[in-house]
């Protein structure tokens, strides 16, 4: 899990933290990976699995815009061409090289748009933004559920009731409630008036 809110590169406290954190990790893959691990970089230090990390993270890595982005939960049409602005809807350029160049990983997920995307960086290495999983961001909020292992991934997407069908569903049922309640109202109520008719007639005789 990375904390790309702290990848701004512009030297603030947390900023250079999180940075030194995320290059010790790095050598610690790196290590894993070395053919001789022997060197004097990894000699004594603690060795990581080998295996292609997965990221995780809010912020998307860099992308001019959603434009090449497709499918039920992907953004409007009329938004997927608005320009992304670096370090507010996506990382910096070069905050995404250092995160792909550090730990090369298998896959990438991560959210902040509000909207589904799939891309490929490098031509090999996948990123999933997940969309908002919240009514008041988007009609059709979703989640993800994944199954990992040290080599493969398995991923399916989940949809929430559209909020139109969920209100909808609401309202009916409130309908039919007040119509019961009237109903239930008449049917006790009509016993009534039917006994004071007879007592009426009674005295009559």
């Amino acid at each position: 899990m990375v904390n790309s809110v702290a990848l701004e590169g512009d030297g603030c406290g947390i900023c250079s933290q999180v940075e030194a954190e995320l290059i010790e990790v790095s050598r610690k893959l790196n290590c894993s990976r070395e053919q001789e691990p022997d060197s004097n970089q990894c000699a004594g230090g603690q060795r990581l699995p080998v295996s292609a990390p997965i990221l995780l993270q809010h912020y998307p890595l860099y992308r001019a815009s959603d434009a090449n982005c497709s499918g039920e939960d992907a953004a409007p049409p009329e938004e997927r061409n608005v320009p992304f602005q670096e370090k507010y809807d996506v990382l910096s350029r070069e905050a995404s090289q250092k995160l792909l160049w550090w730990f090369r990983p298998r896959l990438i997920l991560s959210g902040h748009t509000h909207s589904a995307c799939e891309v490929l960086h490098g031509g090999s290495v996948p990123e999933i933004s997940v969309p908002s999983f919240s009514w008041r961001n988007r009609n059709n909020p979703s989640f993800i559920l994944g199954s990992l292992t040290s080599r493969d991934y398995a991923l399916s997407k989940c949809f929430l009731p559209l909020e139109g069908t969920v209100l909808s569903t609401y309202c009916g049922a409130a309908g039919l409630l007040v119509v019961l309640a009237l109903t239930g109202v008449g049917r006790l109520a009509s016993p009534f008036p039917s006994a004071w008719t007879r007592l009426r007639m009674h005295r009559a005789r």
